[in-house]
């Protein structure tokens, strides 16, 4: 096997990773510029962020299936060519109803990209090699969400909000030009027909209801009776979920994964650490721009300490979690985080003091992100068959995205809906609610070492 191709081959698949993923946080930045230019609320424009992590987080299962179907160099160029199409419609987008429309079919394609990359990678290296793999595919992915709204910001200064989008354009042309030439096309021959679409729709529709009560509860009222139809049927669709999928030919989700254990936990860790990441993520910049008026490029500049710290120490973490093995690291990470945001709520107030209010903290929580994210992509798939790589990755991807609404839905709700605007008071609670969630993620992980003394390391 050719080790310089495989290189490149991994390469262009992590640069499609980090390409769809960063826009899962890019937009945050510009946040309360795009609410301004659309004249919109802070719940309104919620959406713009919720619809693609939404539709993500739905689509990325089932394109794994259509990725080992229908050739997984093709879907990926598909992919990556559809996700430049419906970045430039977001750029021009007239309205907030526009983009957020756009927003859902860019996330149509962005799903495409994430299973077919990985399957893709993994094809090219051996089965020693592919935990290296892996982890470098995964450390691309959570430095892409760290770092996107830094990249955002100076975008947003030097040129215009529209180019958090149109930027993905060219981009994606030279992905698409390299891939066409370097990548060979691999199918499943078992792979026949297409997901339960009622399930996928069932994986959107239960965090899109559960998002909706949670963002319009404080505004509505929590008595409102679109507030409690939202919670009801995301309590009622669940378990028509779990029987649908179950029961179907070609279900959208394999439930037998989660037998394995360590499958089930990783996932549940994820969607824990995700809620705090992504809400704590968009808090931060929020923070500063109403509460100390800092400016777009500032703001991210004074949160780009956590970022930097993610990059630098994110491809460490997965080799030293196959040394210590990956509790011990999620752990570590849950319980620096916790700290960091617990540092924001005690010390931060709306008197502007970076270096010793705010720098420690986001040094920690970005210690605490580089030590979780791309540890839990290896370490959720690394109990599976090979054959079932990609389809892991994707359900573990999904289960990111879906934190990623409910973060977003969680600090729209703590943010509250005065006419004067979020105070300080507002943030603090935000703060240590994010702390808890992120603490729980590392509970998670803990809990089966302390059920049986002689479980193995966690390696």
């Amino acid at each position: 096997m050719d080790n310089r191709r495989a290189g490149w081959i991994l390469a262009l698949g992590s640069l499609g990773a980090f390409v769809v993923f960063l826009d899962t946080t890019i937009v945050n930045i510009a946040f309360q510029t795009i609410s301004h230019s659309f004249n919109t609320t802070a719940g309104h424009l919620a959406w713009v962020l919720n619809a693609y992590s939404l539709v993500f987080a739905a689509m990325l299962i089932p394109a794994g299936r259509v990725a080992d179907r229908y050739g997984r160099k093709n879907i990926f160029i598909v992919g990556i060519a559809g996700f430049a199409l419906m970045s430039a419609l977001c750029g021009l987008a007239p309205s907030a109803g526009v983009l957020i429309t756009a927003r859902a079919l860019q996330a149509v394609f962005a799903a495409l990209v994430v299973p077919s990359s990985l399957a893709l990678v993994l094809h090219e290296f051996h089965d020693a090699r592919r935990h290296v793999a892996i982890g470098v595919w995964g450390a691309m992915a959570a430095a892409a969400a760290a770092v996107g709204p830094t990249l955002g910001a100076l975008l947003t200064e030097y040129a215009s909000w529209r180019w958090i989008f149109l930027v993905n354009v060219p981009i994606a042309a030279v992905i698409v030009g390299l891939g066409r030439g370097l990548l060979h096309e691999s199918r499943d021959p078992q792979a026949s027909g297409l997901p339960d679409p009622l399930g996928a729709l069932l994986v959107a529709a239960i965090p899109a209801l559960l998002s909706f009560s949670i963002i319009e509860g404080p505004s509505r009222g929590w008595s409102d009776a679109w507030v409690v139809i939202g919670f009801v049927g995301a309590a009622v669709a669940l378990p028509v979920f779990l029987w649908r999928t179950s029961r179907a030919a070609r279900p959208v989700m394999d439930l037998a994964l989660f037998k394995e254990r360590q499958f089930s936990e990783i996932n549940a860790a994820t969607l824990l650490f995700s809620t705090a990441f992504f809400g704590l993520l968009l808090a931060n910049l929020i923070f500063l721009q109403t509460q100390w008026h800092y400016t777009v490029l500032r703001a991210a500049l004074a949160s780009s300490a956590g970022p930097i710290v993610v990059t630098v120490v994110a491809r460490s973490t997965t080799k030293l979690a196959t040394i210590v093995g990956h509790r011990r690291v999620l752990f570590a990470g849950a319980v620096t985080w916790t700290i960091g945001c617990i540092g924001f709520a005690l010390f931060v107030d709306s008197s502007p003091h970076w270096v010793a209010h705010w720098l420690p903290w986001t040094l920690l929580t970005g210690l605490g992100i580089g030590l979780t994210l791309p540890v839990q992509s290896g370490a959720a798939v690394a109990k599976l068959p090979p054959a079932q790589f990609a389809v892991g990755s994707a359900i573990n991807s999904s289960f990111r995205q879906l934190g990623a609404v409910l973060g977003v839905s969680i600090f729209v709700a703590l943010l509250g809906n005065s006419k004067m605007g979020p105070g300080a008071d507002n943030f603090r609670h935000i703060w240590w609610v994010f702390a808890a969630l992120g603490l729980a993620a590392g509970v998670v992980q803990a809990l089966p070492r302390a059920r049986s003394v002689s479980a193995p390391s966690g390696r």
